[in-house]
């Protein structure tokens, strides 16, 4: 009698292997909200901007904004946030920066490039703010514009000193409000705005510092 065959082993019985979903490239989805809200809220306005834009505008449902942020003004705080608290932090001690002559460079410097990096904020708060003080962090804001003032006229002995550094940071920020906020927009490249501007607010405050 011939020996009995061995059993070929029959198909096997572990579930395949799931795929994995290739790792999507698109940023945070509330990063990306922000980013996009903060544009919009400076292209078209705080009030003219709504939920529903802002998440077309994204991509995304307008539930799944609401799932990020509570609300609007919720959306509206979170995106100007890391700006305003930048500002407040940066703005404290700059008289003092500015009448240092080791020190005055490297403000101009600092000051120009807050102000670049948070180009749609200060859009914002220059152009916006006064119709926005029910907003906490606008009137946190507008808070430091006030300190500052105040500072210019405790320390700056003369009129003519506290014009010129009055003219020179607000004259900057300005600039910027009423530039396109878009940089791509813009006619003169970020660059040459940059150098621009630090050449005029050095010439413009060395004399603080003399």
């Amino acid at each position: 009698m011939s020996p009995t065959p061995a059993a070929r082993p029959g198909p096997s019985t572990r579930p395949a292997a799931t795929a994995r979903p290739a790792a999507s490239t698109r940023p945070d989805a509330a990063d990306d909200l922000r980013a996009i809200a903060l544009r919009m809220f400076a292209q078209t306005g705080y009030a003219g901007t709504s939920l529903q834009q802002i998440a077309d505008a994204a991509g995304y449902s307008k539930s799944s904004v609401l799932y990020h942020f509570s609300s609007k003004e919720a959306l509206f705080e979170s995106a100007i946030e890391p700006a305003v608290k930048t500002l407040g932090a940066f703005l404290d001690n700059s008289v003092r920066r500015v009448r240092s002559a080791e020190e005055l460079e490297a403000f101009v410097e600092e000051f120009i490039d807050v102000m670049l990096a948070h180009r749609s904020e200060v859009h914002i708060i220059i152009n916006q703010g006064r119709t926005l003080t029910d907003i906490g962090l606008i009137d946190e804001a507008l808070g430091y514009i006030e300190r500052i003032g105040e500072s210019v006229m405790a320390e700056l002995p003369s009129a003519t000193e506290r014009m010129r550094l009055s003219i020179a940071l607000a004259g900057a920020a300005y600039i910027l409000a009423v530039s396109p906020v878009d940089p791509d927009d813009d006619e003169m490249p970020v660059d040459e705005v940059r150098e621009a501007l630090v050449e005029v607010l050095t010439d413009l405050l060395r004399p603080l510092s003399a």
